[in-house]
């Protein structure tokens, strides 16, 4: 018997999350099959239902449905809870239960694979989304000295904050248009603006000296990459978040974590 999964958006063509699946599963001797589904703006709840009505044992959900997938779950695990998103859908017979784990993969991304710690640094988190919401406690159980969240709109920034566990971090929620001068050593672009190349209203001078700067996005050196590198920063996409993720996300469903090295490397290239 094989099981069936999914990745659920909207665009969702360019999505890596089948192969990287497929390869997870080839790894660990799994029988299952995963593949990207294109969900209607105004249908989520229709799709999800109609892949459990046709045995489907769980599904990843990308853009730009996160609150939604968060919003239909009988359960949630502490992660979705604390982030109010869910990007893993499990279907048992107790119903949906939802789990994220985008901040996990970003986390072990950036401090594993990256080898960038957290721990002392100056954060500038750029979005106040689904993404964003699903990175915020994992950045800040990493211990940085200040998380900066930017976002055109004050009040969502401000939202998140709210919602953040106690913590050692100076938080602050700032404008984008009011970043002024302020130099940070991480900055992570947790906005979709890479999926349409439109470039973000983010002054040279948040990249300090030896910055990593960080896009969730991957598959293209997006705008926010390319104004990173201008400025002497190092720029990476989110190829490896979201191998990490899904890793997590195939342990949870599975019961084993699949080794992720060498499919980076692979992807890489």
């Amino acid at each position: 018997m094989t099981d069936h999964y999914a990745v659920i958006g909207n665009p969702i063509a360019h999505s890596k999350s089948p192969l990287i699946h497929t390869e997870f599963a080839k790894q660990t001797a799994q029988a299952m099959a995963y593949e990207a589904i294109l969900a209607p703006l105004d249908d989520f709840a229709g799709t999800v239902q109609a892949l459990i009505k046709q045995g489907y044992k769980g599904a990843n959900v990308t853009v730009p449905f996160k609150f939604a997938a968060y919003d239909m779950a009988d359960q949630r695990s502490e992660r979705a809870f604390a982030a109010g998103a869910a990007n893993t859908l499990s279907f048992t017979v107790d119903g949906i239960v939802a789990d994220n784990t985008d901040g996990a993969g970003l986390v072990r991304d950036i401090q594993i694979n990256k080898q960038c710690e957290f721990a002392g640094k100056r954060v500038l988190l750029i979005g106040a989304g689904g993404a964003a919401e699903g990175v915020l406690q994992p950045i800040l159980a990493a211990k940085p000295s200040l998380l900066v969240i930017t976002n055109r709109s004050l009040d969502k920034a401000q939202a998140m904050l709210s919602k953040a566990a106690a913590t050692s971090t100076k938080l602050q929620a700032i404008p984008l248009a009011e970043l002024g001068d302020a130099a940070f050593d991480i900055v992570i672009n947790a906005t979709s603006a890479g999926l349409s190349g439109s470039p973000l209203a983010i002054p040279d001078s948040i990249f300090a000296p030896d910055c990593l700067a960080y896009d969730m996005m991957y598959g293209r050196e997006t705008p926010f990459m390319q104004q990173a590198k201008r400025c002497g920063a190092k720029a990476a996409d989110g190829l490896g978040m979201l191998l990490e993720q899904a890793a997590e996300a195939f342990a949870i469903w599975r019961g084993v974590r699949p080794n992720t090295q060498a499919l980076l490397q692979q992807l890489s290239l």
